[in-house]
């Protein structure tokens, strides 16, 4: 078992390190007892089959953009301790009433000053706020720490224009939490070089359910972007999908962005974005290797440094 998921009574507990705190801590599960249900009972490894449909999902998506969603929005600052100081309102209302439905909330926007990218070009600064694991090099063979899968740059692309330009090179695997901001962020200067969307199930990307379905990240679906970027050559860019989120939007249209530019967010529901470089041109941070061998993922707030030019 890996050491992110350590058993405590009948539960789960899962770990991780805050590098800001500098400390281990405890994930609160949203949703806990449902990931629970699908994965680890026999009835719910039955209904996972619909549930993971997307149509599904994106039918749950709808009702949390309804007003009467908007209830639960305060219970979940409180249960969760979201600082909601940090986040602007919805445009148009006000800090009393600032969402119109939890979907509003769950694509909040954090206030001008309240995230920083590194300005280095050194730094590849966190392209979303999430817990991340990291590999300096990833190939056919490589083990996510989940039960011995393998991930693969083929099985995350799958496109044979682009499988040799990735191989053997570094991944970072940033997972967000439905607690978590839910816009994700160009980490360098650059444009655009492709964009394709892979169509798949929507299976949630809780470790939970990860370790009893290890192949979840090549088998749902997910929206790839290459990158060209000046300082960290082509970097393959992959929104995963999840159980619940509505949709994957892409805000940036443009084929040219900046350093911190908003990509695009999830509606509702946990997600992944993984990143995937060319071999020798930067490398993860030393700490999220450090605890990714340990199988414990590092939270990192967005802008701050994710990794290294080599």
């Amino acid at each position: 078992m890996s050491l992110y998921c350590k058993k405590w009574g009948k539960s789960l507990e899962i770990k991780y390190f805050n590098r800001g705190a500098k400390e281990m801590e405890v994930e609160k599960v949203y949703g806990d007892k449902a990931v629970r249900w699908l994965y680890e009972s026999l009835s719910g490894k039955v209904a996972s089959t619909f549930v993971t449909m997307p149509f599904v999902s994106k039918a749950y998506g709808m009702m949390q953009s309804s007003g009467l969603s908007k209830k639960k929005v305060a219970p979940f600052i409180d249960a969760f301790k979201i600082k909601i100081e940090e986040y602007l309102p919805e445009e148009g209302r006000t800090k009393e009433d600032p969402y119109s439905s939890f979907n509003e909330f769950f694509i909040r926007r954090f206030k001008d000053g309240a995230r920083e990218f590194v300005k280095d070009c050194h730094i590849l600064p966190a392209f979303s706020e999430a817990r991340y694991f990291g590999y300096d090099r990833v190939t056919d063979d490589q083990v996510i720490p989940v039960k011995g899968k393998f991930l693969s740059s083929k099985e995350l692309l799958r496109n044979e224009k682009w499988n040799s330009t990735f191989e053997n090179g570094p991944l970072l695997l940033a997972r967000l939490c439905p607690v978590d901001y839910h816009r994700y962020h160009y980490p360098d200067n650059g444009t655009t070089l492709d964009h394709y969307r892979i169509k798949g199930e929507l299976h949630s990307v809780n470790p939970i359910a990860l370790k009893k379905k290890p192949d979840i990240f090549v088998e749902n679906e997910r929206v790839v972007t290459i990158l060209e970027t000046e300082n960290f050559g082509k970097l393959a860019y992959i929104e995963v999908g999840a159980t619940c989120v509505g949709k994957i939007i892409q805000s940036h249209q443009d084929k040219d962005f900046q350093r911190g530019d908003e990509k695009g967010y999830f509606l509702f529901g946990g997600s992944t974005v993984i990143v995937l470089g060319e071999a020798g041109k930067w490398k993860p941070s030393s700490d999220i290797l450090e605890y990714t061998q340990q199988g414990i993922e590092t939270y990192l707030k967005l802008g701050e440094e994710s990794g290294l030019k080599l």
